[in-house]
């Protein structure tokens, strides 16, 4: 590669997950505190990162398809800006890509992004580079603080698993499972707050699992890390996900019935109603655990709206077990719920199994589980008719004076009304469609 000038805009492209929206964000941030700012809508930008995700099958495809549309438009404007490929597809084929992408000047990992500055200053003399090293939690201690912040935030307190899910690529693309600590979490918390952040959304690919020392040297659980939060003045709603079942404990159980901020919203994988299937992917619990489970979280927080993910036709599936499946979901009633074919993923176990269903089946049997998902998210929705609840406004709508904003339990909700983005808003839902509500503004609560 030839030297090139320096960056003055960039674009950050993030897929997947909510963790890789957090990093998309601080990626950004670092961006900024280098003085280069986000490329005008409609404009090419001197650096595009794409921040990638590798739990789909063509991951990597779609990634290389974007390089080739950015080349392209580049050529078309008489300037290639430069690329760098971020996140798991980088960790999980990061040579791969710099031999096949000669247009790429940087690959960097999950866990190695706070080193993308020094990445550039090197791109920008003509070097290649690569950086897919995993460092426990370095990353955090060279990033900016926070400034800017939406209404609704994200704040990652915990990376990596080990639980080893058979169909599952994140111990190989994100590590060990690692704990940020307490007081660096409590400080974050507490300048996105100042940022203008009024709810909170703790995220970790297992974060249920985080453990830390408070600030009198008591080790307490992810639990413990929410009643902290739940003392900040100014943020008015704490989320968490993505949980295991096997590390929801009685403090995180109590907490949802006891901690007014801490939403009555809880997303818990599942993946199968399935036994059989279940213990092929090397889930830890069973059909039966998980259904016990969510009667003690309902029994602490009655109004509480339950989420799952599901994953049809994984090695072996067959139709009385997918009927097992459809069982749980009914019995549940689930106010929303995630669903995906068994993607198979090189090096996860399961890509070796016997019995691969085809990929028809999987089509079918993911638009019945689709259905009946479907069907329960709008009877959730339906029974939600007639309540007044406060509503965070997120953004504004597509008509004038229209807004949008989430429920407690995770909806969206549009109203018209006088309202600014950061308020929350006690609203009367008043009608009920598959994927929203309508809603009637009473009053705008104070801060």
């Amino acid at each position: 590669m030839k030297p090139t000038s320096a960056p003055r805009t960039y674009r950050v492209k993030s897929f997947g997950c909510q963790m890789n929206v957090y990093d998309g964000e601080r990626m950004a941030e670092m961006l900024g505190e280098r003085g280069i700012t986000p490329a005008p809508e409609g404009e090419e930008a001197d650096l595009v990162v794409l921040n990638t995700c590798h739990i789909r099958e063509r991951a990597a495809e779609k990634v290389y398809s974007d390089i080739g549309r950015l080349v392209k438009a580049g050529t078309k404007a008489g300037k290639t800006p430069l690329i760098a490929v971020a996140g798991c597809v980088a960790q999980a084929e990061g040579d791969e890509i710099m031999a096949r992408a000669p247009a790429v000047s940087m690959v960097v990992g999950p866990q190695a992004y706070h080193r993308l500055p020094a990445m550039i200053d090197r791109a920008v003399q003509g070097e290649r580079n690569t950086d897919t090293d995993m460092p426990a939690i370095a990353k955090f201690a060279a990033l900016p603080e926070r400034r800017r912040s939406a209404p609704a935030a994200f704040l990652t307190v915990q990376e990596g698993c080990d639980k080893f899910c058979t169909y599952c690529v994140v111990p190989y693309t994100r590590g060990a499972e690692i704990s940020r600590p307490y007081a660096d979490l409590t400080l974050e918390a507490r300048k996105l707050v100042d940022a203008g952040a009024r709810e909170i959304t703790l995220l970790g690919q297992n974060v249920s699992a985080w453990s830390g020392e408070d600030e009198r040297g008591h080790k307490v659980g992810l639990a413990g890390l929410i009643r902290a939060l739940a003392q900040v003045d100014g943020l008015a709603r704490i989320r968490y996900t993505t949980s295991h079942p096997a590390d929801m404990d009685d403090d995180l159980i109590a907490a949802h019935g006891e901690i007014d901020k801490l939403m009555p919203y809880l997303h818990l994988p599942v993946q199968s109603g399935s036994d059989r299937v279940l213990k092929a992917m090397n889930r830890s619990h069973s059909a039966d655990s998980y259904l016990r489970l969510l009667e003690r979280f309902r029994a602490a927080r009655p109004d509480l709206a339950l989420s799952g993910d599901f994953i049809v036709g994984f090695p072996g599936e067959t139709e009385a077990e997918f009927a097992e499946t459809l069982a749980l979901v009914d019995a549940v009633g689930y106010a929303q719920a995630y669903s995906f074919k068994y993607s198979s993923r090189p090096g996860t176990p399961a890509a070796t199994m016997a019995d691969q269903v085809g990929m028809e089946v999987m089509d079918e049997r993911l638009q019945r589980l689709q259905a009946a998902i479907n069907r329960d998210q709008h009877a959730f929705n339906r029974a939600s008719e007639g309540r007044d609840c406060e509503v965070l406004v997120e953004r504004k709508g597509k008509l004038p004076g229209q807004w949008l904003g989430k429920s407690p339990w995770l909806q969206s909700v549009w109203f018209e009304g006088e309202c600014a983005i950061g308020d929350l808003v006690r609203v009367h839902l008043a009608e009920a469609g598959p994927n929203s509500l309508r809603g009637l503004v009473r009053e705008t609560v104070a801060a």
